[in-house]
């Protein structure tokens, strides 16, 4: 429901600046484009019982960005980036195994780490400075950023026990979990930075970004209680260094 409300009002109040746009007489480029590396840190917040946080990852993204201008120093801020996620949980979980010919179910502690992909579609209002020192700027920016899940990799490391048979674990890495996670997440975006003009036609930007997640990320239901649905929030920094031009 929180995501529908954010995007009923922010698509309106950027068509409006569009129209403003078309009468405004400040002399400015109508799109400026450019290319971005973001060095990151992710973690993921679980929302479901007995699922714990457990640690968080260093991660990057890489991509296109685009500043278009809606009005004098008021920009929509958009592009295409590659993101690549991380972060670690720790759950109940049961691992049932066959010993000769007889079923076993070992119940324990699950421990993994994901390595998601994303390809990343950000759509935010940018608002910009006037010149505050010489060929230097300040901004902020708000909106909303929309992932859509390309790959999804994890490490898992699992301890448990059966009474009869004993104790059992294992570790497995680079095991496929597309099938547990959801295609597309949505995050509200804010961030704020500087931009270094060296020129009209070329910027050096950097800024910092934080994305909260709103949508749960995690399909499926846990193996030791079926009645717990998976559910973890994705959240990250990402500092943003850039060219425009």
């Amino acid at each position: 429901m929180k995501y529908q409300l954010n995007m009923k009002h922010f698509i309106p109040i950027l068509s409006l600046l569009l129209l403003l746009n078309m009468n405004s007489e400040a002399q400015q480029k109508p799109f400026k484009f450019g290319f971005k590396l973001s060095p990151a840190i992710s973690w993921m917040s679980p929302d479901a019982v007995d699922y714990e946080g457990n640690g968080s990852a260093f991660t990057f993204s890489w991509g296109l960005m685009a500043d278009i201008t809606l009005m004098e120093n008021y920009y929509l801020a958009t592009g295409f980036n590659v993101s690549y996620f991380g972060g670690k949980l720790k759950y109940p979980h049961m691992e049932s195994l066959e010993t000769n010919g007889i079923p076993m179910e070992y119940t324990g502690e699950m421990q993994r780490a994901y390595n998601l992909r994303y390809i990343e579609v950000p759509l935010a209002l940018k608002m910009k400075t006037n010149e505050l020192a010489k060929n230097l700027l300040f901004f902020g920016q708000i909106g909303i950023n929309t992932g859509f899940n390309i790959r999804a990799k994890a490490n898992d490391e699992f301890s448990g026990s059966n009474p009869i048979s004993g104790d059992y674990s294992y570790r497995e890495n680079k095991l496929d979990i597309k099938d547990e996670t959801t295609l597309v997440k949505a995050s509200l975006l804010v961030g704020a930075g500087t931009e270094y003009v060296i020129d009209e036609s070329v910027s050096i930007v950097m800024g910092i970004n934080f994305n909260n997640g709103f949508t749960n990320i995690l399909t499926g239901k846990n193996t030791v209680d079926s009645s717990v649905d998976a559910k973890a929030v994705p959240y990250y920094f990402e500092l943003n260094l850039g060219v425009i031009f």
